[in-house]
């Protein structure tokens, strides 16, 4: 009787207006409920009335006005209430938006149903969101006025992404300063700081060194002088340079840890964390690293370019990265350091001693750039920068938005189909989350990391050459940013290889933004900027680290075009002296026929007439039936399909755009002979790595990318139990220009003689006993 009775009372209060909106919609309009609410408080509670009337009656004698003030203390209470909320909880609140978002996409209909059914508390719900995208617009035009980077923003692009702009005032260089790290650390950076002071330190002597005019006028103008040297681990080396000749780099044989000028929470936190790649067979020494890496980081420590074309998934993937990442957080490390140092000397000199000693930033915050292919690694990465910072397990540094970025960037067990087979090599290069599409900005202080900062208040940027180029853009586009950038001091591109199978494009399309003057100044200070970055010479000074899975003329001419270091370029050039044939099990013989070609511009015409005019009429007899036509290339793939459409041959296709039933299909009209030729993309086989039974004759349209896929394919003749092993062939394409993908596959020895020879056919025969 007591609710009847009260909602009697709330309904002879509406005025007119309510009550024909709650005939007409069935609910009470949300802007009188929020009235309804402050009336059934203020009944509820008068004592915080009278309690704000007699406090605001001590204060001031004007009652009335202070009736109406404590009405609208009371409303002002309730409109902040949710944002306060939303602020603590930014993280669930962003995550479960961006879910809902992905949501609408499949259930816009169930969502209508729903919001029709919800009643009163679903429209309080509704408010409450406002209330909270409110809050949430004054966030961008805050960002904007620091100067921070929105082009990652929802509000500011097509995809959500979340930036951390709640501590953007911990994580700032401007306004820390060297006293403000307590304890330890504090005693550690000024040990550093004067280590740092020694001559030997390369981040000190790479960064400090002065160019002149006349040696940018030589590295822009003048070829570079190359020398070799020999190493135990790493090989072959290539060293060049256009200015004099430094000094020459040699392997160390025992790295002592103090002399490589580590920071110092890196000289105890590096071996426990380098721990697992230190083999117990080597002989008992305290040295921290494997005989890889310290080769490797004579290389990165030297501040040299480096070139390394033997990255393996498998074998020393993860050695290379803890060696960058290792490399990568001392720089940032000890260039932070010297801002917060250079802080303190500015805050305690007198105001009349100004000088010009404090250049020790650049004209944007990111110093390092990370290139990597998929969330995984940049999962890893983190992973590895928060326990090289972590000194013991009692001393955890604080990441913000750690849970987050686990959320977003790993991955879920279940997911992945537990009834796949597929080699090795793939799954370690595919393990995890394997999104391609992202980009993170980490700021780094000596006791804590700042995950998601915005671009330009991080020290280290992590992204793929998918993401990094969605927020660079391309001419003509309105949201377009690249001026983050502008001062990168070292450029990590990992795992170059897959690239390949991406889109090599957007890797160019870096290389052209990188280290241009930004076309704003993003609120630095001018006073502390470096001269070599005010003169416009970033790119000089630039490190870059390649690490790749092969050698390949398109990542060769990366490294060779686009690194300007005036330290000078490494390179590892080994040449392999057995090829991915002898990996080749069944008897087969191979046919390698070469075709000429004036330029490499016209190879491409060339090779396609030659396998017209050539090739394919010896195959279109229906005794040479079930042919796979191997091609790398989707271009040349696609000018094939569209001949043999022409043509009118009997043939299938398959590529890595082509749907699943279409796959399903067209293997199954391959394996029955219904299709005599089968088309076939290696992008699709790098992706997938089917197995196609049903192959007799295999045609390389020309070399693959990866050596051992040569291998792969050759045997999956044996899949088929009906095959006759005398009716197997193999023929590949190649020419001159092709030198180190058919050194990959025969040998050094045998590519030599391939390519002098007068005769263009030759015949290697595999699965002999």
């Amino acid at each position: 009787m007591g609710k009847r009775r009260a909602g009697r009372e709330l309904l002879r209060s509406l005025s007119k207006k309510q009550k024909k909106h709650l005939r007409e919609f069935g609910e009470e309009h949300p802007f009188y409920d929020k009235l309804l609410l402050l009336l059934l408080l203020h009944s509820c509670f008068p004592f915080q009335s009278e309690d704000s009337d007699k406090s605001s009656a001590d204060s001031d004698s004007e009652t009335e006005v202070e009736q109406v003030s404590g009405y609208h203390k009371l409303l002002a209470t309730l409109k902040t209430s949710p944002e306060s909320e939303s602020e603590e909880d930014e993280d669930e609140s962003e995550s479960e938006e961006a879910e809902e978002s992905e949501a609408e996409m499949d259930s816009e209909g169930s969502q209508e149903t729903g919001e029709a059914e919800g009643g009163e508390e679903d429209k309080n719900d509704v408010q409450e969101e406002e209330e909270a995208t409110d809050t949430a617009e004054q966030i961008p035009s805050q960002e904007q006025a620091d100067g921070t980077d929105t082009s990652c923003d929802p509000r500011h692009g097509v995809i959500e992404e979340f930036t951390d702009v709640k501590h953007e005032s911990e994580f700032s260089l401007e306004t820390n300063f060297m006293e403000e790290e307590s304890g330890d650390c504090n005693a550690d950076k000024r040990d550093s700081t004067s280590s740092q002071a020694l001559p030997e330190d390369p981040f000190k002597q790479h960064m400090d060194k002065e160019l002149e005019d006349k040696e940018i006028e030589k590295m822009s103008t003048l070829p570079k002088t190359s020398s070799q040297s020999q190493w135990p681990r790493l090989g072959q080396l290539i060293f060049s340079s256009t200015l004099e000749k430094h000094k020459t780099l040699k392997a160390d044989k025992e790295v002592d840890v103090k002399q490589l000028h580590l920071h110092k929470p890196l000289e105890s936190t590096w071996p426990r964390v380098n721990k697992q790649f230190l083999s117990s067979v080597d002989k008992p020494s305290d040295s921290p690293f494997s005989p890889l890496q310290r080769e490797l980081f004579c290389v990165m420590n030297s501040y040299r370019d480096l070139f390394y074309p033997e990255r393996n998934a498998l074998t020393n993937g993860e050695e290379i990265r803890h060696a960058y990442c290792l490399h990568a957080l001392n720089h940032v490390l000890k260039a932070n350091a010297q801002v917060l140092s250079n802080n303190t000397k500015r805050r305690d000199r007198k105001p009349g001693t100004d000088t010009d000693d404090c250049r020790d930033q650049g004209l944007t915050r990111p110093k390092v750039l990370m290139i990597v292919p998929f969330r995984e690694c940049a999962l890893r990465i983190v992973h590895t920068f928060i326990s090289l910072l972590e000194v013991n397990d009692k001393k955890k540094i604080d990441v913000s938005n750690k849970k987050r970025f686990k959320g977003e960037f790993g991955s879920d067990p279940e997911e992945k189909p537990p009834n796949l087979k597929r080699p090795e090599d793939y799954e370690a290069v595919f393990a995890g989350n394997i999104d391609d599409h992202f980009r993170i900005g980490v700021a780094i202080l000596q006791k804590s990391m700042r995950l998601y900062a915005p671009f330009y208040s991080s020290d280290i940027i992590i992204a793929s050459p998918l993401g990094i180029r969605t927020v660079i853009g391309a001419e003509g586009e309105k949201k377009r940013d690249f001026d983050f950038l502008s001062s990168v001091e070292i450029l990590i591109i990992d795992q170059a290889d897959i690239y390949l199978m991406q889109n090599w494009e957007h890797v160019l399309h870096l290389m052209k933004h990188i280290n241009l003057l930004p076309l704003d100044s993003h609120g630095v200070d001018f006073s502390r900027v470096r001269m070599l970055n005010l003169n416009n010479w970033s790119k000089y000074y630039r490190q870059t680290l390649l690490f790749s899975a092969l050698q390949d003329p398109q990542i060769n001419s990366v490294f060779n075009k686009h690194c300007f270091n005036y330290a000078g370029q490494v390179a590892v050039r080994n040449v392999p002296l057995t090829g991915s044939i002898s990996h080749v099990v069944v008897q087969l013989p191979h046919v390698f026929r070469r075709l000429e070609a004036e330029s490499v511009t016209s190879v491409i015409d060339s090779r396609f007439q030659f396998f017209t005019d050539k090739v394919l009429p010896e195959y279109r007899d229906a005794i040479m039936s079930h042919t796979l036509i191997y091609v790398p290339s989707y271009f040349d793939y696609v000018r094939l399909r569209n001949y043999f459409k022409k043509e009118d041959l009997n043939f299938t296709h398959i590529c890595e755009y082509t749907k699943k039933a279409a796959v399903c299909r067209a293997r199954r009209f391959f394996l029955k002979g219904e299709k005599q030729f089968l088309l076939f993309t290696e992008r699709f086989h790098f992706y997938k790595r089917y197995t196609i039974k049903g192959i007799r004759n295999l045609i390389f349209y020309e070399l693959p990318t990866y050596s051992h896929f040569y291998s792969e394919i050759c045997n999956m003749l044996k899949a088929t139990d009906s095959g006759v092993d005398a009716t197997w062939t193999c023929t590949v394409l190649y020419s001159k220009y092709d030198a180190q993908k058919l050194a990959a596959v025969v040998g050094i020895d045998r590519t030599a003689q391939m390519l002098q020879s007068k005769k263009n056919v030759h015949l290697f025969v595999t699965g002999e006993n």
